[in-house]
């Protein structure tokens, strides 16, 4: 209830490996479901990781049989764990955890579950931020695991027993005289999550007069919630500050540059995470390096980053990309502009610029529909304020597409409307002295439209090598 993990959820999957901590999940919350504390149906998901032969079919039916026990609907499913982990070249610690999480969302998918419930307890999160502070870690790693997270978009699991300790779920089990499965792989030190279960937290209690099962509890609590605060900072800039699409996000840095550094790195994270590179193989370091090219102030530096992602600085932005996708430039930067000579022919770069004035009499629209391409738009010359110019993409470009009434940023509009990385590296700033008219190739502005009272009609035709 503190957390809200349940709510107004319709189902819930519970994620039950047959160890202690799954055991006591499921009977914790059938319990209360039965004391009428929430009302969503209660479902089971077994995964056999199929690493101990014998030992996991037990596991397998030792699950079903519980469940059966409780009346709760079981599903389980198989791993080819090994073979995956070989194949992909991953520790099987690794490769299980993805096996396990693709499984349980595949099912939690199949039996409209909104919320998949797994069994980790305070001593998991005191593993896991050690674990996190060995190979270093910022801030929201040092939050360790979190009571609840939304994974593949829409799929929210959530931690019960995050307030329990082992020994209070062991207590738990025994009391009530439940019956559990163990797992002897989980005494092997050669897993590091074992070394730090058996050998590195008992010799680090030695040295503290408190439980530090508890303070690296009180630290994660402490952390997430000093995290939430620098979210909400990143959540407000966000909209105003990256252009992104799935390939490649851009941040504009003179607003990513008055940020404190912990925003900067969230900023950063999320840049990351929008254009698909994961967070377990990037380190404090490659944080570091992308905040330096803000600092450093040079123009086409880039550093590289696990994964085949890179960040490159370019003008006034931090470009996040795969670097199979590229970096190419825009075709102007933006400070490049020309004025246009209304009635005549402006050159500019690798453009040839044509603009010319018809009277509404002599202007066939039909003709004109016909003819027209990306390169040739029509305009009211009337609403036109000169001079009319020709640039590159700027920061805080905004304007009133056509068939819209209220204004837009110019970055979200190219968002909103699909518009690949390719083709907006080409797009061209066409504006008077007071608004954008024309997003050359996509969009004119409803500013400067023509209508039943338009008198004299501007004709602008911009091709070039890249028209």
């Amino acid at each position: 209830r503190a957390n809200g993990l349940v709510g107004p959820a319709g189902k819930v999957l519970l994620a039950v490996s047959g160890g202690a901590d799954s055991i006591a999940l499921m009977y914790a919350m059938h319990a209360l479901k039965a004391g009428n504390f929430f009302n969503a149906e209660l479902l089971c998901a077994h995964i056999n990781h199929q690493l101990r032969a014998a030992e996991a079919d037990r596991d397998e039916e030792f699950v079903i049989a519980q469940a059966a026990k409780l009346k709760l609907p079981v599903t389980t499913r198989r791993a080819d764990v090994r073979g995956f982990a070989r194949i992909n070249k991953l520790s099987i610690e690794t490769a299980a955890r993805r096996l396990r999480m693709e499984a349980l969302i595949d099912i939690a998918k199949a039996n409209d579950c909104g919320r998949i419930a797994t069994a980790h307890q305070k001593n998991d999160n005191a593993e896991t931020i050690i674990q996190r502070l060995s190979r270093g870690t910022g801030l929201r790693g040092l939050g360790g695991i979190w009571p609840e997270r939304i994974f593949a978009d829409r799929f929210k699991f959530i931690r019960p027993l995050l307030c329990f300790t082992r020994d209070e779920v062991i207590s738990y089990l025994r009391q009530r005289n439940l019956d559990w499965c163990r797992d002897r792989t989980n005494d092997d030190c050669m897993y590091r999550r074992n070394y730090i279960r058996h050998r590195l937290i008992p010799e680090l209690q030695k040295e503290c007069s408190e439980s530090i099962i508890q303070q690296l509890s009180q630290l994660a609590w402490s952390s997430r919630r000093y995290y939430g605060v620098v979210c909400s900072r990143a959540d407000e800039l966000w909209p105003s500050l990256a252009d992104c699409d799935a390939e490649i996000t851009v941040l504009d840095l003179k607003l990513f540059g008055a940020e404190p550094k912990p925003v900067k790195v969230e900023l950063v994270r999320r840049s990351l995470a929008n254009i698909g590179s994961g967070e377990k193989n990037l380190t404090q370091e490659h944080y570091q390096g992308v905040l330096q090219l803000e600092e450093q102030n040079v123009t086409g530096r880039k550093i590289e980053l696990p994964g085949g992602f890179a960040v490159r600085r370019e003008y006034g932005n931090l470009i996040f990309s795969n670097r199979r996708v590229g970096l190419a430039p825009p075709i102007l930067s933006k400070d490049q502009a020309v004025t246009v000579e209304i009635s005549g022919q402006t050159t500019f770069e690798n453009f040839s610029i044509q603009a010319i004035v018809l009277e509404r009499n002599d202007a066939d629209l039909e003709k004109f529909k016909a003819a027209k391409t990306d390169s040739i738009e029509w305009f009211d010359l009337d609403k036109i304020k000169p001079p009319l110019i020709v640039r590159g993409r700027r920061t805080g470009d905004r304007f009133v597409p056509l068939g819209q009434s209220k204004e837009k940023k110019l970055g979200k509009f190219l968002t909103a409307q699909r518009v690949p990385h390719g083709l907006r590296r080409d797009v061209l700033v066409v504006a008077d002295g007071e608004k954008i008219i024309w997003v050359r190739p996509v969009r004119i502005s409803e500013q400067a439209r023509i209508t039943g009272e338009t008198r004299k009609i501007l004709q602008l035709q911009i091709t070039g090598f890249n028209a």
